[in-house]
C-alpha cells in the first residue's frame, strides 16, 4: 500500500512539474534562432552592441562587415545577382533611395512601421529610419582659445584663414557624412553658390577622410582645428573626455535619418524581417538610449536623456529623402569635379 501512495504522489510531482513548464512555455515566446548576415554603416562599436541585444530578443545570431555607405551601396550593386547578405544596416537614407533605383532592396513593411513617422520611413516600404542625425560643427576648444576664435556658428565661419590646412572631414566619394554636407550647403545657397561655397571650402581642408568620424579624432587631440560631422560621432567622440564644442550654423543644416532595408534576393528573409520588426519597435530605441549611442530615435515614444540632443534651438532643414537619393550621384560627381579636381 505504501508503495502505490508512493507512485501515486509521484505522478501528482510530475503532472504539476508538467503543467509548470507548459504554463512558462505559453508565456514566454520562443526565440526564432537562425543567422543574419549583414552591412552596415553604423560604426562597428554601435552595431555590436545593437546586434547583441537584438540576438539576446530573438536568438538570431548576426554576421556583419561595417563599411562606409558609399562602399557598401558599391557592393550591394555589384552582388545584385547573387546576394551575400539579408540586410543593410544604418547610414543616411538616401543610400538605400539610390539602392532603390538600382533594385537592391526588397519591400517589406515591419510590424510596428505605423509608428514610425512618415517622413522617417520609404513610402513604399523600402527602408525604415532607426534614427535621426543632424549635421553639426566638432572644434577643438584650445585651437579656438589660441587662435582668438569662437566656436563657429555660421557656414562662413569655416572659410576664415585661421582655419587653413586645418579642417578635416569626410570624403563623399565614400561617406553619406559627407554627401549630408552637400545637401545643407545646395539648400542653404541654391546649388551653383553651395559649389563656389565648397571650393573655397577646400583651401581650409586638410584632409578628407573615408569614413563620417574620421575626423572627430584628429580633432580631438589637436592635429586639426574643426570639421563637419554628423552629431551621434561628435558626441561620442567628447564623451571620451576630450575638450571639445559642438556648434551649429544659424543658416541651418540638415539631417540624417539612419535607415534599415532588407536585400532583394535575401538568402535568410524571414531573420531580415526578424530585424526589421525589431527596429522599428521601441526596444530598439531604448537600447540605443541605455548605451549613449547618440541617434535621436525615430520612435516618438522613446524618452532622449541627453541635453545635447535637444535639438529645439537648432535649424533644421528639410531635404527629402527621394530627393538626397535622385541627386546623391550626380552632386558627389560635380564635388569631385569642380572641388578636388579644380
Amino acid at each position: 500500500m505504501k508503495n502505490v501512495q508512493k507512485v501515486l504522489v509521484l505522478l501528482i510531482l510530475i503532472a504539476l512539474c508538467s503543467t509548470v513548464l507548459f504554463a512558462q512555455g505559453v508565456q514566454e515566446k520562443p526565440k526564432a534562432g537562425g543567422t543574419l548576415n549583414v552591412y552596415s554603416i553604423m560604426p562597428e562599436k554601435y552595431a555590436t552592441k545593437i546586434f547583441e541585444e537584438f540576438t539576446k530578443d530573438t536568438g538570431i545570431k548576426v554576421n556583419f562587415v561595417r563599411l562606409s555607405s558609399g562602399e557598401a551601396l558599391a557592393r550591394l550593386i555589384a552582388e545584385k545577382a547573387n546576394p551575400q547578405v539579408d540586410a543593410l544596416w544604418g547610414g543616411p537614407a538616401d543610400t538605400y533611395e539610390a539602392g532603390v533605383l538600382e533594385g537592391v532592396f526588397d519591400v517589406y513593411s515591419p510590424s510596428e512601421a505605423e509608428k514610425v513617422p512618415a517622413q522617417f520611413r520609404s513610402k513604399d516600404g523600402y527602408w525604415t529610419g532607426i534614427g535621426i542625425i543632424p549635421l553639426t560643427f566638432l572644434s577643438n576648444a584650445k585651437y579656438l582659445k589660441d587662435k582668438g576664435l569662437n566656436p563657429p556658428a555660421s557656414w562662413t565661419d569655416l572659410l576664415d584663414p585661421a582655419y587653413r590646412n586645418s579642417l578635416q572631414m569626410a570624403d563623399a566619394r565614400t561617406s553619406g557624412t559627407a554627401t549630408e554636407r552637400i545637401y545643407s550647403l545646395v539648400k542653404v545657397y541654391g546649388e551653383d553658390e553651395a559649389y563656389a561655397y565648397q571650393k573655397k571650402l577646400h583651401q581650409n581642408v586638410q584632409l578628407y577622410t573615408k569614413g563620417g568620424a574620421g575626423g572627430a579624432m584628429p580633432i580631438a587631440t589637436g592635429q586639426a582645428a574643426s570639421g563637419v560631422f554628423y552629431i551621434v560621432d561628435a558626441l561620442d567622440i567628447q564623451q571620451q573626455g576630450y575638450d571639445l564644442v559642438i556648434s551649429y550654423p544659424k543658416e541651418g543644416v540638415t539631417y540624417g535619418v539612419e535607415a534599415s532595408g532588407i536585400i532583394k534576393g535575401a538568402k535568410n528573409k524571414a531573420a531580415a524581417q526578424a530585424l526589421m520588426d525589431w527596429a522599428s519597435s521601441k526596444r530598439l530605441g531604448e537600447v540605443m538610449v541605455a548605451n549613449l549611442i547618440n541617434y535621436i530615435p525615430t520612435r516618438p515614444d522613446v524618452t532622449v536623456t541627453n541635453p545635447s540632443l535637444d535639438m529645439s534651438q537648432v535649424k533644421l532643414l528639410e531635404a527629402d529623402s527621394t530627393w538626397k537619393g535622385e541627386n546623391r550621384t550626380r552632386f558627389v560627381e560635380r564635388w569631385i569635379a569642380e572641388v578636388i579636381q579644380q
